[in-house]
């Protein structure tokens, strides 16, 4: 219970439903007890008139304020017209309760909603402030099932568990002192099996709820198991495996099969639980109710009233056992989530964080940085000068630190050593919404929402028109390949940009990030899934659209069409050459050498200098 205080703030906000909800449990209770005692009277009443005399009445006096308000009047009527009437009453005072209790889930449950919408957004809007380092901590399903699996059995504690504790509690109370006033003894023999009926439910809950945990988790293994052979059927089919893999699916049907026919084992005590201790309540209330009759301590009216409420008192009796099971798992969820709320973000926007705007002038400052979930070291003393305006180049093999470059220019990671600036201002001290605002970035892992192109290409600016999305496209050198799908811009690229080729969706992706049209550009190796032609066409358009920018591209490739003002070559996180291409060619070192190699690669002159 200790991690579920966190919602009590929650209950406060709306504490005006919550507390109408609470009333109206009290009223449909109220009203779920008085028919009995309506029941009690009119048979009293019956049983002590029959068969007399036509001219002779016994008055039955009311026993409390509201059957004498309700039928004192009626002791002249007739037997038929007072059961009528007696008929009417109890038939309002249904309609009533279930007006209420239409109230009460109205208010409480609906309270659960609201509840569970402001906790799904506090969690999305959490997970958006978190660093960079804490998604590659955590893995996509258990961000996704935290925020909906958990946040589902969290609303069932604020919704249907904290409503059913309510109406037992209210329930039992109204009904207890109702019965007692009646007699004490038939209560006590009446309600003897309810405290066992309650433990033998709450044991069978939790067996049922362990069961149910790991046939989840069966068939979750089976899903996964059925959705990668849909998904490598070409790797089955090419390998001959087909046999092999129905043998192990149904071997985990048949795992799945044993532990649902033990479930089902299992809830076929439940009910006949459930329905065991009813009759066993209604006997000892029909037999120890039958004796207090004979002995005249109560009438037989009473002996009906009781077995009423043995059968109103039940099913919330019986519910205590889920209720419990609700709060463990709520408990238990709650847990989850408050460890990802209570995470801290590792990169925080200053409190008064600088909103200038960015001109473009770079300067990395002896910097280091490692990564802490890896404890590689990116990075050694990196230094770095960009002015605005000008063009930079970080070339260097597969793990060199060139991407780590990117990220701390977008501070998705804080430098350990060193310092590095923006328009001679620490970056630092940017507030981010604005620093990342007016930097345009393509990452090497290029990602497109499922939505259209226009949209994707547009996410970079939404209030941008399709004219713009048109002329972003241009300069990416895309726009001829939407033109060509039937639907245009308008075309759905599916999960992940999954209908588009990798070179299309590297294209778009640097459409997207044209169309802010920023002062500072990073590119991460955003054109290595495209052709040699193609690669021209967008290198010319990018130099044109660049020409008073800041740019920063990085690339393990070497663009000698691209007039860099300088070329930095990392390898093992530290600058081993410094130049432009024709004084790096003259050093005749790393870089002469995968020039070298990537024109025998190529075939062709295409990339030499012009």
């Amino acid at each position: 219970m200790q991690h579920l205080k966190v919602l009590n703030k929650y209950f406060f906000k709306y504490r005006g439903r919550l507390i109408l909800g609470i009333l109206f449990v009290v009223i449909s209770n109220l009203l779920a007890v008085l028919p009995p005692q309506v029941i009690r009277y009119l048979l009293d009443f019956v049983g002590g008139n029959i068969g007399r005399p036509g001219g002779e009445r016994r008055i039955i006096p009311p026993q409390n304020d509201f059957l004498r308000f309700t039928f004192a009047w009626m002791n002249d009527a007739s037997l038929v017209r007072l059961m009528a009437y007696g008929g009417a009453v109890l038939l309002a005072m249904a309609l009533l309760r279930g007006l209420f209790m239409f109230f009460m889930r109205q208010t409480i449950i609906v309270m659960s909603r609201f509840i569970e919408y402001d906790l799904k957004n506090s969690i999305y809007r959490h997970y958006q402030q978190l660093d960079l380092n804490f998604f590659k901590l955590h893995n996509t399903g258990d961000l996704m099932s935290r925020i909906s699996e958990d946040v589902s059995r969290v609303r069932m504690y604020v919704g249907p568990a904290l409503m059913y504790t309510v109406n037992l509690v209210v329930l039992i109370v109204m009904s207890v002192s109702a019965m007692l006033r009646v007699n004490v003894t038939l209560t006590i023999y009446t309600l003897a099996p309810l405290p066992l009926l309650a433990v033998s439910i709450y044991y069978v809950n939790r067996l049922i709820h362990r069961k149910s945990e790991r046939i989840q988790a069966q068939l979750s293994a089976i899903t996964t198991q059925a959705q990668e052979s849909y998904s490598g059927i070409r790797v089955i089919k090419s390998y001959v495996q087909e046999a092999s893999a129905g043998v192990h699916f149904g071997a985990a049907s048949e795992d799945y099969r044993k532990s649902s026919l033990n479930l089902a084992k299992t809830e076929a005590i439940y009910f006949p639980t459930m329905q065991l201790m009813i009759g066993l309540s209604t006997l000892l209330t029909v037999m120890i109710g039958g004796i207090q009759a004979i002995r005249g301590n109560i009438t037989v009216g009473s002996i009906a009233e009781f077995v009423v409420y043995v059968n109103l008192l039940m099913w919330p009796v019986a519910s205590i056992g889920s209720v419990a099971a609700m709060i463990q798992r709520a408990a238990a969820s709650q847990k989850r989530i408050n460890e990802f709320l209570h995470t801290e973000p590792a990169i925080r926007s200053p409190r008064n964080g600088r909103s200038a705007p960015v001109r473009g002038h770079v300067r990395f400052r002896d910097v280091s940085f490692t990564y802490p979930h890896t404890g590689i070291q990116a990075l050694k003393h990196f230094d770095l000068e960009v002015l605005p305006g000008q063009k930079i180049a970080v070339i260097g093999k597969t793990g060199s630190g060139k991407s780590t470059v990117a990220q701390l220019l977008m501070r998705m990671y804080d430098p350990d050593e060193g310092e590095l600036r923006i328009d001679d201002i620490p970056l630092k001290t940017f507030s981010l919404e604005s620093l990342r605002s007016q930097i345009s970035y393509v990452p090497q892992d290029v990602f497109l929402f499922s939505d259209t192109i226009a949209n994707n290409i547009r996410f970079g600016s939404e209030n941008a028109g399709l004219q713009a999305v048109r002329q972003a496209a241009r300069q990416a050198a895309v726009e001829k390949d939407i033109d060509g799908f039937p639907e245009g811009f308008d075309t759905l690229v599916g999960e992940r940009g999954v209908t588009l080729s990798g070179g299309q969706k590297q294209r778009v992706s640097i459409a997207r990030a044209l169309i802010r049209n920023p002062n500072l550009l990073v590119f991460d190796d955003c054109l290595s899934a495209v052709d040699a032609k193609t690669e021209k066409t967008i290198i010319t358009q990018l130099y044109t659209y660049l020409k008073d920018r800041t740019a920063v591209i990085i690339t393990h490739r070497i663009f000698a069409l691209f007039e860099f003002d300088q070329i930095i070559v990392l390898d093992n996180g530290t600058i081993i050459e410094r130049g432009t291409h024709e004084e790096l060619l003259a050093k005749n070192g790393y870089y002469a050498g995968l020039y070298a190699q990537q024109q025998r690669v190529s075939g062709d002159n295409d990339g030499a200098p012009a």
